[in-house]
């Protein structure tokens, strides 16, 4: 059976995991909590670095700003994005203000930004808000 490296949204404790079409649950090795949490993960420049590197499902990242208004109104679609994705891919938000070195790292000039990582790779990325079923739409395509 195949198995998928998945980082612990919790602990981040790197978990091989089965890959299926869907899980009904599954759960951290480490601190067993559940793997099917799709809140979007605050991150800074560690715990980002160990998410690309040792995850290996899609990362979509959000580079965002408390002061952006349009950071604040695509909040709830990027949240609402990420529920249709359990274990598929993890949803990250890094607030620009409190993480310039990541923005700096990444050449975000505009934000939101939006950037989707695969094995530590930049896939696709997008700026701008978008509605929950575009950010969706725009997901699937990479997955």
């Amino acid at each position: 059976m195949t198995k998928i490296n998945v980082v612990c949204p919790h602990c981040g404790g790197v978990n091989a995991i089965p890959v299926k079409e869907s899980y009904v649950k599954a759960a951290c090795g480490h601190c067993k909590a559940s793997l099917l949490d799709t809140k979007p993960l605050s991150v800074n420049a560690e715990s980002f670095d160990r998410l690309v590197l040792n995850d290996e499902r899609l990362i979509i990242v959000d580079f965002w700003a408390p002061w952006c208004g349009p950071c604040r109104s695509m909040a709830p679609s990027f949240e609402e994005a990420a529920r249709n994705f359990p274990l598929k891919a993890q949803f990250v938000k890094i607030n620009t203000e409190e993480q310039q070195q990541l923005g700096a790292r990444f050449g975000i000039r505009s934000i939101p930004t939006v950037i989707a990582f695969r094995n530590n790779r930049i896939v696709d990325q997008f700026s701008g808000a978008l509605p929950t079923p575009q950010i969706i739409a725009w997901v699937k395509k990479h997955l």
